[in-house]
C-alpha cells in the first residue's frame, strides 16, 4: 500500500502556511512569549497523523501545531488560543505549549518528555475502552534523557500497550549538539526495553508514512508498542528569534549587537585572564560562522519543498491545490482578526 502524496502535501502545506501566519503575528508583538514552531517537522507529523482514525489519541510536545492541524483541530480556534483570547481552543490559557482537545483525544505539554506518560495513559485507556485504537507520543531526542519517558517506554513494553513513540531528532538540544549531552545510542536504549525500532528520514513524508504503518498495524492488533526514530531539521532553530540564525541571516543588522559588548569585555583591564576571554570570543564567532553553513539554511532540508518537488509534473493541479489552501489560511486569519465566528 502506498500513501497519497497529494493529500500528505496538502496537510504539510496547510501547517506551513499557518505557522507563517503565526510567525508574522509573533513578530508584530501580537503573540507573547517564546514560540516553538513545527517548521521542518511537517513530514513526520503528516506521515503519522494521516494514518490515525477515530478513537486514536495523540500526546504532543511543545511544538505540536502541525499534528494538531492535521488531526482536524479548527485553525481559527487554534490561532485565537495562540493570541491568548478567551474564545481560543483552551480559553486562551494554554498558549502554544499546553494545548488539548478532549473531542480529538489530544494533549500537549511544554514539559520535556511528558508526551511519554501521557501517551501511555491514552494507550492504557484504549486497551479497556477502545480496543483496536492506538496512541502516539511525539517528542524530541533530548526527551530521551528524561526519566519519565524512559519509564513510559518500559511500562508500554511490560504492559504491551498500543502506543507508538515518535522521536523527532534534529540533533540539537537548543544550542548544544545532542551528541554532547547524550551518552550511548538511543536505539540501544529502546531495544533494551524490548521495543522494535525503525529509523527513517524525517524529511521524506513517504518514507515516514511507510515506516510507521507497520507500527500502527502492530499496535492495533494488540502486539504492543513500537518506536520510530526520524531525523529532521528545525528550520527556525529551537524557537522563533533564535539568535544564531538571526546573526547568520542578517549579519550587518545583528552582529554589532553581539560584537560590541564582547569587544568591550575583551578590552577591559579587569576580569578573566586574556586567554580565557579570547577563548570565549572565539567560541561565539565560531558558532555564528558555523550557523552560516547550518543545514537549516538549505532548501533541500525543507520537507515541504522536497514534497512539492515530487508533484511539479502536474503543475496545474499543484497550483490549484496551493491556491485553495492559501485562500483557506487567508480566510482563517480574517475571521480571527475581525472577530468572526469559527
Amino acid at each position: 500500500m502506498s500513501p497519497d502524496l497529494w493529500s500528505l502535501y496538502a496537510l504539510m502545506l496547510k501547517s506551513r502556511l499557518f505557522e507563517e501566519v503565526v510567525t508574522q503575528l509573533w513578530r508584530d508583538g501580537l503573540i507573547s512569549g517564546e514560540m516553538h514552531l513545527g517548521t521542518g517537522e511537517e513530514a513526520i507529523a503528516a506521515g503519522v497523523v494521516s494514518q490515525l482514525g477515530p478513537g486514536d489519541a495523540m500526546a504532543l510536545d511543545h511544538r505540536g501545531t502541525p499534528a494538531l492541524l492535521m488531526r482536524g483541530i479548527d485553525p481559527v480556534l487554534l490561532l485565537r488560543e495562540l493570541l491568548g483570547r478567551p474564545d481560543g481552543l483552551c480559553g486562551g490559557r494554554g498558549g502554544h505549549m499546553h494545548l488539548f482537545s478532549k473531542d480529538h483525544l489530544v494533549a500537549s505539554s511544554g514539559i520535556v518528555g511528558a508526551a511519554g506518560p501521557t501517551a501511555a495513559g491514552f494507550a492504557l485507556a484504549a486497551q479497556y475502552l477502545r480496543p483496536g485504537t492506538v496512541a502516539v507520543a511525539f517528542f524530541g531526542e533530548g526527551a530521551m534523557n528524561q526519566g519519565m519517558l524512559l519509564e513510559s517506554l518500559n511500562l508500554a513494553s511490560v504492559w504491551n500497550l498500543p502506543v507508538i513513540f515518535v522521536c523527532k531528532d534534529d540533533r540539537w538540544a537548543i544550542t548544544t549538539p545532542s551528541s554532547q549531552v547524550t551518552g550511548g545510542d538511543l536505539g540501544d536504549r529502546v531495544r533494551g526495553l524490548g521495543l522494535p525500532l525503525t529509523k527513517t528520514d524525517g524529511l521524506d513524508v513517504e518514507k515516514v508514512w511507510q515506516a510507521v504503518q507497520p507500527a500502527i498495524e502492530r499496535a492495533r492488533a494488540g502486539k504492543g508498542p513500537s518506536f520510530l526514530h526520524a531525523h529532521c531539521v528545525h528550520l527556525e532553530g529551537h524557537f522563533l528569534g533564535y539568535q544564531l540564525l538571526r546573526a547568520a541571516r542578517e549579519p550587518l543588522k545583528e552582529m554589532p549587537g553581539i560584537a560590541a559588548p564582547l569587544t568591550r569585555s575583551f578590552l577591559r583591564r579587569r576580569g578573566a585572564p586574556l586567554r580565557e576571554r579570547w577563548a570565549g570570543l572565539r567560541g561565539v564567532l565560531s558558532s555564528t560562522s558555523a550557523t552560516r553553513r547550518d543545514p537549516r539554511q538549505l532548501p533541500a532540508n525543507d520537507p515541504v519543498v522536497r514534497t512539492r518537488g515530487a508533484l511539479m509534473l502536474e503543475a496545474e493541479r499543484l497550483n490549484d491545490l496551493e491556491n485553495a489552501i492559501s485562500d483557506e489560511i487567508v480566510e482563517m486569519l480574517s475571521l480571527v482578526l475581525e472577530g468572526g465566528a469559527a
